[in-house]
């Protein structure tokens, strides 16, 4: 291959079609390369017949689970910030022409064994038992500093630099209760673990502002939204980007360099039913906080339905993910696997985690990493 080229992008998941579109856009020439045959990686939609030859071999779907062509399973799913950065991109970009979008219903959390929808508006929160009444008021203050802070004004700093002060030294002051910083911080925030107590303030502050943000732009059940079809919809439509504006791919090329850093098991669980507690919606996230499970790190479960055009009407499809912590894997998953009631079929995979082995400073060759639970 004698050609020269101003970007070279390995791997065709999301991340890496994201990029490659966007560059490609900027008139950069890209060389776009996967070590598979096809296009998605991870990020891939399978309909019923390709999820059971990945996970089952020979083995057929079973007949009540309806038509193969009525399902895309997605590898990675994963709901999207309503005003996060990958819309805004997807909207700069002009590649929604080629996807379709629908809010997701409802976000609830899990505390003491059972789950509580996240407040969507200043009415449910009062009526919220997520917390005490003065609690409550203590809240709604952090809240009122966190929607009137802007970076670049130090009147609506109130003496802070959330540059250098902790953000566990910004709950103190407000006061919350250790239940209360365990909401903010993983079903607001949507921070994976609790390292983000000892890290500077602002990172908090920004991601509690942006769920805000997209409560708003829809004023639906959640903050978040979804493409119909599944997710395995946004690399190929980046990847037309990229094509529409001159980058050239090369598939079956081979793999480069990684270290495993981690293991990550979910269970991909196919139901009649929506749910159960969730008041019958028919997409839905539910985030398990590492302290109310006793873990080092969150639990998910995700379910979508015919209402994104990923099951036949009737349908469901819940993940249960965590990231591996013990020798037993699978019986890591049973807490969220509770809240789903009865599954009629369940495939359980491991998947390691990986990141580059290479000095992206040394030799310019930058490689993204894996997808977290």
């Amino acid at each position: 291959m004698d050609e020269e080229y101003d970007l070279i992008v390995l791997g065709t998941g999301l991340k890496e079609c994201i990029l490659s579109g966007l560059l490609s856009v900027e008139r950069l020439k890209v060389l776009h390369m996967d070590r598979n045959d096809y296009y998605g990686g991870a990020a891939a939609s399978l309909n019923l017949n390709q999820l059971w030859r990945k996970f089952r071999g020979q083995e057929k779907p079973p007949a009540f689970l309806g038509s193969s062509k009525d399902y895309n399973v997605d590898m990675v799913p994963k709901f999207m910030m309503a005003n996060g950065a990958l819309v805004r991109v997807l909207v700069h970009t002009d590649v929604t022409k080629y996807l379709l979008f629908k809010a997701v219903d409802g976000s609830f959390v899990y505390k003491q064994g059972k789950i509580y929808k996240v407040p969507s508006n200043d009415v449910e929160a009062v009526k919220s038992t997520l917390m005490g009444l003065f609690e409550k008021r203590r809240a709604r203050n952090f809240f009122i500093f966190v929607q009137s802070y802007d970076e670049e004004d130090s009147r609506t700093h109130e003496g802070m630099d959330l540059r250098t002060i902790s953000t566990k030294e910004l709950f103190s002051k407000y006061g919350l209760d250790d239940n209360t910083i365990d909401f903010v911080g993983h079903s607001l925030a949507l921070h994976r673990d609790d390292r983000f107590l000892l890290e500077p303030a602002l990172d908090t502050v920004k991601r509690v502002k942006l769920y805000a943000e997209s409560m708003a732009r829809f004023q639906g059940g959640s903050p978040y939204i979804y493409p119909l079809y599944g997710l395995g919809e946004l690399p190929q439509a980046f990847a037309r980007l990229s094509a529409v504006h001159g980058g050239t791919y090369m598939l079956g090329k081979p793999d480069c360099k990684v270290r495993r850093v981690g293991k990550v098991v979910r269970a991909i669980c196919f139901m009649s039913h929506p749910i159960p507690n969730t008041d019958d919606i028919d997409s839905v996230q539910i985030i398990l906080p590492q302290k109310q499970l006793g873990r080092r790190s969150d639990m998910y479960v995700f379910c979508c339905s015919h209402s994104h055009n990923v099951a036949p009407r009737g349908k469901y499809i819940a993940f249960v993910s965590a990231e591996v912590e013990t020798d037993a894997p699978e019986a890591e998953l049973e807490p969220g696997l509770a809240l789903l009631g009865l599954i009629d079929e369940r495939i359980i995979d491991i998947y390691d985690m990986y990141e580059p082995v290479n000095e992206s400073s040394l030799d310019n060759c930058f490689i993204s990493k894996v997808f977290f639970p």
